[in-house]
């Protein structure tokens, strides 16, 4: 039960303050033995608790969305495979797979509502190969209320390509710039506009990428201001950011 939910009934006379202090005190988590879901986080950060589903076990990760589900109508989970994503949706027949981000979620009707709009996010990645991480990062932005420009394959090696899609990128109120190789697509793009840049390097690569490690140090060492780095392949985390970023400046705090 919701705090508000537990205030209600106490002010209706439904609970004495005995009962809804034990009530408060016992719903920042739902205790389930092998998980504590945080109840409380949207409360405190904005956001409700995302699912990282690889590496879970199976029964684990079902229970885990069918409690989600209950609790609140909804879920989202980074990282699912599509053994995982079938054994959830078995179990919960309204959840939706997308094996190219491989996110798993279950959206309450009329989509995932906040105070205020999610402001604009431009999603863009160097090449196709990048696109995996670039839809985490665009599909986590827009579950939580962002309005998503996608602007795909427009890596420096066809410099005129970014170019040409400069002026929609600009028009964001911040931008994830996904890259592999050699990872210098949001130090371009630093230098291009004035939006914040959230730079996702990914593993794409050749041998000496060495897993995105070459992508993270050049995004890392960029001579761009304006920039923020965050993990290799972390999609989910820019897009959370940049939301952050998008609510913002749509409410003008």
């Amino acid at each position: 039960m919701k705090i508000a939910e537990i205030l209600d009934k106490y002010k209706g006379g439904e609970l004495d303050m005995a009962e809804a202090e034990t009530l408060i005190k016992s719903s920042s988590y739902d205790e389930m033995g092998f998980a504590k879901l945080d109840t409380q986080r949207e409360q405190r950060s904005g956001f409700p608790e995302v699912i990282f589903c690889a590496g879970k076990p199976d029964d684990y990760l079902v229970s885990i969305y069918q409690k989600m589900v209950a609790n609140d109508g909804c879920a989202f989970g980074t990282r699912a495979s599509q053994e995982q994503a079938a054994l959830v949706k078995a179990a919960v027949p309204e959840a939706v797979y997308d094996p190219v981000s491989r996110i798993l979620k279950v959206e309450p009707a009329g989509g995932y509502k906040r105070t205020g709009a999610g402001g604009v996010v431009a999603v863009c990645s160097a090449g196709t190969a990048d696109i995996s991480v670039a839809e985490e990062a665009a599909q986590t932005a827009e579950y939580f209320g962002a309005e998503v420009i996608r602007v795909y394959d427009i890596g420096v090696s066809g410099i005129h390509r970014l170019l040409s899609k400069v002026d929609i990128i600009r028009s964001a109120d911040a931008v994830v710039a996904v890259a592999g190789m050699e990872g210098a697509l949001p130090t371009v793009l630093g230098g291009l506009v004035r939006n914040p840049v959230i730079a996702v390097p990914t593993s794409v690569g050749y041998g000496a990428n060495f897993h995105g490690l070459s992508a993270l140090i050049t995004m890392i060492n960029s001579c761009a201001n304006g920039i923020s780095v965050v993990n290799i392949d972390n999609g989910y985390g820019a897009g959370y950011i940049a939301t952050q970023i998008g609510r913002l400046a749509a409410t003008g705090r």
